[in-house]
């Protein structure tokens, strides 16, 4: 894990809103009927939330997958992203490890 890069995905309010809301899948729109099964949520509900760009919420989607707290999943056309618990458990024991054990 590259603590750094994962820390640089955390130092903006909208990526960390972005994790938040991406632990209950009821914070977007019903999916569509032949996305039901899938996992995640498509790139096209957290850019319609986060109210930016197109662009914009592929680099930040990009950062967060980077940094391994989201995992980006393609389905034809459509990207669905969903949190990877792991990794954030993860990383967070790392920041404890580093910031509270002597």
């Amino acid at each position: 894990m590259d603590i750094e890069k994962s820390i640089a995905a955390l130092n903006n309010p909208l990526r960390r809103r972005i994790l938040e809301w991406l632990k209950d899948r009821s914070n977007f729109p019903p999916a569509l009927p032949e996305h039901t099964d899938l996992e995640g949520v498509c790139v096209a509900y957290i850019q319609e939330k986060a109210q930016v760009s197109q662009s914009t919420i592929s680099a930040y989607m990009s950062k967060l997958k980077d940094a391994g707290f989201v995992v980006a999943e393609r389905h034809g056309q459509w990207t669905f992203y969903r949190r990877d618990e792991a990794k954030i458990q993860a990383f967070l024991a790392v920041v404890q490890n580093e910031l509270l054990k002597p």
